[in-house]
């Protein structure tokens, strides 16, 4: 069974993130602050910082009106293309304490997602692989298995756990992985080729059209 979940678990996920990627990036170079994104197409490692930075004084402003859209976080790039990254950092420390408690008070969880997500965007791109076993990886894989119905039943395989989702009925297709690949395959950081190369048991079929939130990668991310 999928196991309960709190609200308050999503500021302390949300703050572990900030501070992992907080450490990373103020140890990286101007050549890898500048490294291409695969994720995120068009943007730098910079830019990522800049979008979670942003979306954090947004909030403190009144001027973020739920999830932001694609135009929203180009112009949260824009906006502070031209600060030093350690700068943008700072602001991003600063306000990162109440922006935390107000996703925890509205259990606002894609807000949790986006950080950790981004986490291991950052890591790619610089190849700096770690943090796959946290918490907020183990509690947000849980939650986007809760979140998928595939329209076959599907017997997923993680570490020490068997969760079965989609109908109660009929013989499950299963997929052996683990919490980190969840997280990634399910929040389009893979292609479509990578997904369908997955463990399964069978051949998944039409479920690789219903397993991603956000369309799968263009192209292979290997991480």
């Amino acid at each position: 069974m999928l196991r309960a979940l709190s609200t308050p678990e999503i500021a302390a996920i949300y703050l572990d993130a900030q501070q992992r990627i907080d450490a990373l990036v103020r140890d990286l170079d101007d050549a890898q602050l500048a490294a291409s994104v695969a994720a995120c197409p068009g943007w730098a490692v910079g830019d990522v910082v800049r979008h979670l930075a942003a979306t954090v004084a947004w909030a403190a402003e009144g001027r973020l009106q739920g999830l932001p859209t694609d135009e929203d976080t180009a112009t949260q790039v824009a906006e502070l293309a031209d600060v030093p990254v350690d700068e943008v950092l700072d602001r991003w420390a600063e306000g990162a304490p109440e922006f935390a408690q107000l996703l925890a008070d509205a259990a606002i969880w894609p807000g949790a997602i986006d950080v950790v997500t981004h986490e291991h965007d950052i890591r790619q791109a610089v190849g700096r692989p770690g943090a796959r076993d946290v918490d907020g990886v183990r509690v947000l894989a849980t939650l986007l298995l809760r979140w998928w119905s595939p329209s076959w039943p599907v017997e997923v395989a993680t570490e020490g756990q068997v969760v079965r989702v989609g109908s109660a009925h009929g013989e499950a297709i299963r997929w052996r992985t683990d919490d980190f690949e969840v997280l990634r395959a399910r929040l389009g950081r893979r292609s479509r080729a990578q997904l369908a190369q997955l463990d399964w048991s069978a051949d998944p079929g039409p479920l690789l059209d219903e397993l991603t939130v956000f369309p799968p990668a263009a192209s292979d991310i290997v991480e």
